[in-house]
């Protein structure tokens, strides 16, 4: 896929790992995936963690590619917005620079997040579940905790009987009945680490151009427990958007679930890596980190 040819001058600034450059695209055209069908006609699963054996396939399911238009919101955040399209650009700085892959290793940025989401939403109180680093390498590696790549497939991370486990699975029961019966949200914190995300960047749809029968609830099965996200239909629909060069003072807010979205708004983001063909030679592959927060109000 070719770059489309408008483009803005810019200059970027190099604190964060952006690169120096004349031309911004104003949006690229790209390749994403979508989900089809399954093999069988049965319900979608992925394996968190791929069968050691390779006996059981890590999902009964192919993607398919088709074309996308991304618009490049560089110099234009302010257009975007959790409440409005489901996710945001945010400048946030951060101390942690070394982003060792345990929590004890990243509660200082743990502690750095809940700050964050709630002075961005205004929630009364964030809690972290669970965080991903994901650095992309040559070379295909196994789904692991340790060799996370990217993941070039249109998905939302939760529906919402899974955000609803969420809330039962991490906060007292008590509390739990409590809080799920206002507005929580669930809302993944992504942060590119270690240098600029040229390359495999995140590209987000507006969650108000999905439609509801594009939505497929997929299992996601992990070791003891099973939860669910929704894989994506393909349709011309959707409009897709992306921060170029994202640095690593540069966070996106993703939707993930929201009970109450305000009127007109979204209740989540479809959102998946891809090849972003402006990507500069030699820029360096992507390294980023991802914190998922449930949100309460």
């Amino acid at each position: 896929m070719a770059t489309i040819t408008t483009t803005t001058t810019t200059t970027s600034t190099s604190p964060s790992g952006t690169l120096t450059l004349a031309n911004e695209p104003t949006s690229v055209l790209a390749s994403l995936n979508y989900y089809i069908r399954t093999i069988d006609g049965s319900k979608p699963y992925n394996y968190i963690t791929p069968d050691p054996t390779g006996v059981i396939p890590p999902r009964n399911w192919k993607p398919e590619p088709f074309a996308a238009t991304i618009r490049n919101m560089r110099g234009r955040e302010g257009e975007v917005g959790l409440d409005s399209t489901g996710f945001a650009f945010v400048k946030a700085p951060t101390k942690e620079v070394v982003f060792e892959d345990s929590e004890a290793a990243l509660q200082a940025y743990y502690s750095e997040t809940i700050d964050l989401v709630k002075r961005v939403t205004g929630a009364e109180k964030a809690v972290i579940f669970d965080h991903t680093i994901r650095r992309r390498r040559a070379e295909p590696t196994p789904d692991t905790p340790s060799t996370r790549q990217p993941v070039p497939q249109v998905h939302v991370d939760q529906t919402p009987e899974s955000a609803l486990a969420r809330v039962f699975r991490h906060l007292p029961a008590e509390e739990a009945r409590a809080r799920s019966k206002r507005r929580f949200q669930i809302i993944n914190v992504w942060r590119p680490i270690a240098n600029a995300a040229y390359d495999m960047p995140l590209a987000l749809a507006d969650g108000r151009t999905v439609s509801p029968a594009n939505l497929v609830p997929s299992t996601l099965r992990y070791p003891d427990r099973e939860g669910e996200t929704y894989q994506i239909a393909y349709s011309p629909a959707y409009e897709w958007y992306y921060l170029r060069g994202m640095g690593t003072d540069e966070v996106a807010l993703i939707k993930c679930y929201d009970s109450e979205p305000r009127e007109g708004g979204s209740r989540f983001t479809p959102h998946t890596a891809f090849e972003d063909p402006s990507t500069p030679v030699g820029a360096p592959k992507r390294q980023s980190i991802e914190l998922r927060v449930l949100v309460f109000y």
